[in-house]
């Protein structure tokens, strides 16, 4: 099966996910520079989320070049990711309005977590279609970075009811930790 459609399909799903985001910075009423500080926490919440969407876009964008196959499985996993990057909106929304207050802040978390699990069930089922020597999982290999975003994700949720903060503070890292574009997959496709 052709994987373009699949591609083009995931890129206008992203690009609507960060066109609704933008939607929600209301424009303040009044023309002085002091009517934006009550938006601060909505715009630090949306280019979180821009910044994580477009974390997404690109290594989804890494990973199909790199694959060979697409079938039904691929599909549907894909659609699973689609999905829990469609309620970035949402939670980004949820925590910007209520200034990072720990229930948004948790759920933002648990939506992180989710997204990040079905990548890597979308980058499983790549591989388990191209086979183990495929270039998807020769450049994955072991997934430190992934875990690593899991676990941190998974830490993060609970500190979110204790230190709102902190629990950004983490999401702020994983985000980092991910905005270089993983190279992994570029170097196994230039050899």
């Amino acid at each position: 099966m052709n994987k373009t459609r699949l591609e083009a399909f995931s890129d206008g799903v992203i690009a609507i996910l960060i066109t609704i985001m933008v939607l929600e910075l209301k424009v303040p009423h009044g023309s002085g520079l002091g009517e934006l500080a009550p938006l601060w926490p909505v715009f630090l919440s949306y280019v979180l989320s821009f910044v994580y969407l477009g974390i997404y876009w690109n290594n989804h964008h890494h990973m199909l070049h790199a694959a060979k196959h697409v079938g039904g499985n691929v599909l549907w996993a894909n659609l699973h990711l689609l999905f829990w990057l469609s309620l970035v909106p949402f939670n980004t929304a949820w925590m910007g309005e209520n200034h990072f207050d720990d229930i948004p802040t948790a759920l933002y978390g648990a939506n992180l977590l989710l997204c990040g699990l079905a990548y890597i069930v979308l980058q499983r089922t790549l591989i388990a279609v191209d086979g183990s020597a495929s270039l998807i999982a020769v450049a994955v290999g072991g997934d430190f970075k992934g875990k690593l975003s899991l676990a941190a994700y998974a830490a993060a949720i609970p500190l979110a009811f204790v230190h709102p903060a902190m629990a950004g503070a983490i999401y702020v890292m994983v985000a980092l930790m991910w905005l270089v574009p993983d190279r992994r997959i570029e170097k196994v496709i230039a050899r």
